[in-house]
């Protein structure tokens, strides 16, 4: 996704006037962030974006505001995430592949994992989730798999399962059985693959 795309995905949402002073006013004075990002759910709306699965209006305008900003990209990230509801975390989690701010953002997505809120974890293993090193990845990989997470959710899944990923798996799948019960589907399915490619 790119902020043409959102700013496109946003045609039709509720106040557009609203929408484009306040991206102007970000620019020329970042700190009306600090105003316009909280206010952006009552302002646009909080509707899913058809032209943007995944998306609802207000994360993509909280997006676009910080991709607006004319510098300090990751300061302001890490303030809108550390200060804000659930809404605003994702959406900054969900900004952070749009933002030039290399691997900056990487301590946010270290926080979302740790947390129990499934939606935060789902944001935080998009587009950007390639920053996170492979034994933290593998973690929040198995962390969906624990709290019931899809793991549809977890961008490039296939490129980055490795071996270790299917020793993990595979523990949890004979600690699971032991007990009586089996991985989701799609995690039994993750491992068949897996084992498959290390046979080959």
């Amino acid at each position: 996704m790119t902020p043409d795309a959102l700013r496109a995905a946003l045609r039709g949402v509720p106040d557009p006037d609203w929408l484009d002073a306040a991206l102007r006013r970000v620019a020329a004075e970042p700190a009306a962030i600090d105003r316009s990002f909280p206010a952006a759910g009552r302002r646009c709306g909080r509707a899913p974006l058809p032209a943007a699965p995944g998306w609802s209006a207000d994360e993509a305008v909280r997006a676009l505001l910080l991709a607006a900003l004319p510098a300090d990209h990751a300061a302001h990230a890490e303030s809108r995430y550390r200060h804000g509801d659930a809404a605003e975390k994702r959406a900054v989690l969900k900004a952070l592949p749009l933002l030039p701010i290399g691997a900056a953002g990487v301590p946010l997505l270290h926080d979302a994992i740790r947390t129990n809120d499934t939606r935060l974890l789902t944001a935080a293993l998009g587009p950007y989730a390639r920053h996170l090193d492979p034994a933290a990845w593998r973690q929040a990989v198995l962390k969906c798999v624990f709290t019931g997470v899809p793991l549809a959710v977890v961008h490039d899944l296939d490129a980055r399962a490795d071996g270790e990923l299917a020793a993990m798996l595979g523990a949890l799948a004979a600690e699971r059985h032991a007990a009586g019960r089996g991985l989701p589907a799609d995690a039994t399915d993750l491992l068949t693959r897996l084992r498959a490619n290390q046979e080959a």
